[in-house]
Order: structure tokens, then sequence, then C-alpha cells
């Protein structure tokens, strides 16, 4: 080989190894410089969400270990290897967040940061080949051996590259579904604001959503309902056609239902049905036993909660109209931890495409799934980490009753369910999260109750300083109440993929 050509391989290779400590140096610096953003990022990795501690500090350190091997000739071959290893896992990495998640992944910081995910993989891969020619052209200088053992060499340890970086993204989705460390995944691609209107009043709340409206009752009149179509653009005002007969009510709701639109007060206790089309109020259902929360499943089947249990502790049950035994409680759904009342109150919930009962407790990380009949399905857990109520309970000196002694630590606010999918407003802040978001959202965590798996999350932003009061969710909008408005997001295709799902009954 002539001096000359020397010369100018060397030159090449000293290039190669320049741009590679240039780009290895910038982005851990910029990571370290911006280390909590970085760390933020890197949990809602799906590849590496998991391992997010650790890989915070072992990339930036790893990527200046190896601009460090390529700064001197002695350790440049295994700096260049090295560089050739870490850039096809940066694309491989990059190439499964652009075809298997919808999750952002970390950014490298800096300028590169603003570079669209098809770029960067492009971006990375001329790094690739760039250390791969230059190891090819410095053994080629050194020990005069052929191409071939070169190349099969680097073909190896880019297939290993590969498996390292698919059996981390198997292994950190197992983990995150189904034994989450408290890490949120946030996807862009999950609820887009389209319409706000302001109710003037807070009065209202969620009474259903059915035949393409969404219905809101009013504490103050419980008699009327509004609907908007689900636009919130046509205003509909009815008037339920009832007849009290002098009953005693003490707090009216009412609930909208398929076909069927429910009066209920569980202090009087009754429970009557009438029909959408005329908003006359014409059934009974007689019998129905005190209650503190009741849904209904169907026309004469209603899931209840109220505080006949032991103790008077709170305890779940099933009504059916016009059955002999009409009643049926299951005292071991409801688990006492405390005192059985405060320690076990939470919202009570009814799929009707799933057919399950789902009981979300407001104090700890838990949710019962049960079946129509009442029998419990499983128990399951919010990403959270309180698996033990954190209340204060003071006793009265007469024994009458019990108290709140000390504001209670809430972790699941408000919930809805549709078909497979458990909505929770979650009080609670996860590892690795944005401080700002929490200050000016309320965060939504998403669950699959026919997999018992955890989804994903996204935030409801607030109306002024108000935040998320309660929401509703169907097939293609989520419904909220916020201080006085009620907006209506759009779910984008993350979510309603999710309900794609065979519903399993």
């Amino acid at each position: 080989m002539n001096s000359g050509g020397s010369i100018k391989k060397n030159i090449i290779i000293e290039i190669i190894c320049l741009l590679h400590v240039l780009l290895f140096v910038y982005a851990a610096i910029s990571k370290l410089l911006d280390f909590e953003n970085f760390q933020v990022q890197l949990g809602q990795s799906p590849l590496l969400s998991a391992f997010a501690s650790w890989v915070s500090w072992i990339v930036p350190l790893v990527e200046l270990l190896i601009a460090g091997l390529l700064i001197f000739r002695s350790t440049r071959l295994w700096g260049l290897i090295s560089a050739f290893n870490l850039m096809v896992m940066f694309t491989v990495y990059i190439f499964i967040m652009l075809h298997y998640s919808s999750f952002v992944p970390c950014s490298c910081g800096g300028i590169l940061e603003k570079m669209g995910w098809n770029t960067h993989m492009y971006f990375n891969l001329v790094f690739v080949v760039l250390a791969f020619t230059a190891v090819i052209l410095r053994q080629n200088l050194e020990n005069k051996i052929s191409f071939i053992p070169i190349f099969k060499s680097m073909l190896f340890t880019c297939i290993f590259s590969t498996i390292v970086v698919v059996v981390l993204f198997k292994w950190s989705e197992e983990i995150m579904h189904y034994n989450n460390p408290f890490q949120r995944r946030y996807s862009k691609n999950t609820a887009m604001l389209l319409q706000q209107t302001d109710l003037k009043f807070n009065s209202f709340y969620i009474a259903g959503f059915t035949s393409g409206r969404l219905y809101l009752g009013n504490h103050s009149n419980p008699q009327l309902l509004v609907s908007f179509d689900g636009n919130l653009r046509d205003k509909k005002i009815e008037r339920i056609d009832f007849d009290p007969r002098n009953m005693p009510f003490q707090n009216v709701t009412l609930s909208v239902r398929g076909n069927y639109v429910y009066l209920k007060d569980g202090m009087v206790p009754a429970m009557f049905r009438g029909s959408v089309k005329d908003w006359k109020i014409a059934k009974k259902l007689s019998g129905m036993p005190y209650f503190t929360q009741a849904e209904p499943a169907d026309s004469a089947t209603i899931v209840f909660r109220n505080n006949t249990g032991p103790s008077l502790s709170n305890v779940l049950g099933v009504f059916r109209a016009g059955n002999k035994d009409k009643i049926q409680y299951n005292n071991s759904l409801l688990e006492k931890q405390i005192d059985g009342i405060f320690d076990t109150d939470g919202v009570l919930l009814y799929s009707e495409q799933m057919e399950k009962i789902i009981y979300l407790y407001y104090y700890r990380n838990e949710f019962i799934v049960a079946a129509k009949s009442g029998n419990l399905e499983y128990r399951g857990h919010t990403i959270d980490t309180t698996s033990k109520a954190k209340i204060k309970v003071a006793y009265l000196k007469n024994g009458s009753g019990r108290t709140m002694s000390a504001p209670p630590f809430v972790v699941n606010a408000h919930g809805s369910a549709f078909k497979n999918l458990l909505f929770v407003n979650s009080r609670i802040m996860g590892r690795f999260e944005d401080k700002k978001r929490w200050e000016h959202s309320s965060i939504i965590d998403l669950y699959d109750i026919s997999s018992n798996a955890y989804l994903l999350s996204f935030p409801i932003y607030n109306i002024g300083k108000n935040k998320l009061k309660s929401f509703i969710v169907t097939d293609t909008h989520l419904y909220a109440l916020i201080g006085n408005s009620l907006a209506v997001y759009q779910l984008k295709e993350n979510i309603k993929k999710e309900l794609k799902r065979p519903v399993q009954k």
C-alpha cells in the first residue's frame, strides 16, 4: 500500500473519530446539563421506562467513555467498535419507537432534540456507516486482513446490539404494564380539546350519555336535565314528568342509561324509572334498600352501595326488581383497613358493554372488578404505591358516629368505565414527572380491565384555576366538568385502538 493512500485513510479515520467525539460529548453534556428533564423524558420511553433511574446516568457516561477511547490511538479501535454498537442500538431504539409504540422516546438534548424522529434515525444510520467504515480502514492499514472477516465480525455485533434492544423493549413493556414501578407513560396522541362551554353554575353533574347526547343533572333543580349533542353545540332542556306523591326526598339525582332515565334518592330510599322518549317517570322499582351510591346495570338491575355491613361499614349489593330474592349482598368485596366506612369509600362504576361492576377506592391503590351478579373476578391495583388508606378517623364520645379528624390523602379522585377501559383521575405524582404538568392539569391513568394492565396516561388541562371535577367517556369522546365549564375532548388513535378489542362478557 503506498504512503499516499495510507495518509488519506488515516485522515478519513481521524475525521470520523472526531465527528463521533463531537457527537458523544455534545449529547452527553446536553443530557447532564438538563438532567432532570432528560430523566423525565427517559421515564416515558417504552424501551427504557422501567430502567430510567440507572440508564439516565449510564447513557451520558458511556458516551463520554467512548469519546475518550476515540481520542487516543491505542484505544481507538475499541472506541470505534463501541461507537458502532451504540449507534446501532440508538437506531434500533428509534425504529421501535416509530413502528411499535405510540410513546415519545427520550431526547438526546440540544439541537438533536429538534430533529424529527425519522430524520434522527437516518442521522444515526450515517454514523453507523461511518464507524463501520473507520473500523475497516483501520484494520486494513494495520493488519492487512481481508474484508470478509471484518464484515462478519461487525455483522455479529450489529445483530447482538439489536437483540439487546429488543429484549429490553419486551422486558420494559412487561414491567410497565403488569409490575409498574409507579412510572407513567404520557402519549401525545390521546385526547384533543374540541370545545368548551360555560354552564354559569357549579351545581351540574353528569347524568349520562345516550343516543349521541350528553345529559347533565342539576342539584339545584332535580327535575331538569340539560343535554348537548356530541360537540356541545345543540343544547336542549328536558323536564322530568314526575309526581313525587309527598315523598320525603332529600337528595334526588338522575341517571340516563340507554332508553331509560332513573330518578333516585338513597336517603328515602327510592328508585324510579322512566323513558327517554317522553321523560315521564312511570315505574317504581319497589323494595330498593337504602343506598349511598347506585348504578343501573339494566332496566331491572341496580348495583348499589350502602352501610349495612358489620359495624355499619360499606357493602356492595345487587338489586333485581321482580325477583323473589331482590337483594343480594357480597360482604367480602369491600375490604376494611381502618373503620370500614371512610377507608372503603370510593366510586361505584358499571361497564354496560362488559357487564362488569367496578369499584374504585378513593384512598388506596386498588379497584375491584366483579361480575354483574356481584361475584368478585379480581382485585386490580392502580400504579401508585399507596396500598393502605392514609386517613384519620375520630369516633364521637356518645358513639353516635365517626368523622374524619384530618384531611384525607386522596389517591383516586374520579373514574369512568367504558367497554374494557377504566379511566382514573389520579392525585398522586409518579416518578420522573413534570411538576408543571401536575400544577396545570388533572392526570388520567388508563387501565384495561380485561387484562388487568396499565396502558398510558394523559392530562386534562385546567380551565383557569379550576381542575377536573368529574368526567364520562364514550367510544369517541371524553366529557369533563371543570369548574363551571363543560369541555369535550376527542379521543385519539392511542385510546381508540384499545377500545377495538373484542368485548369479553
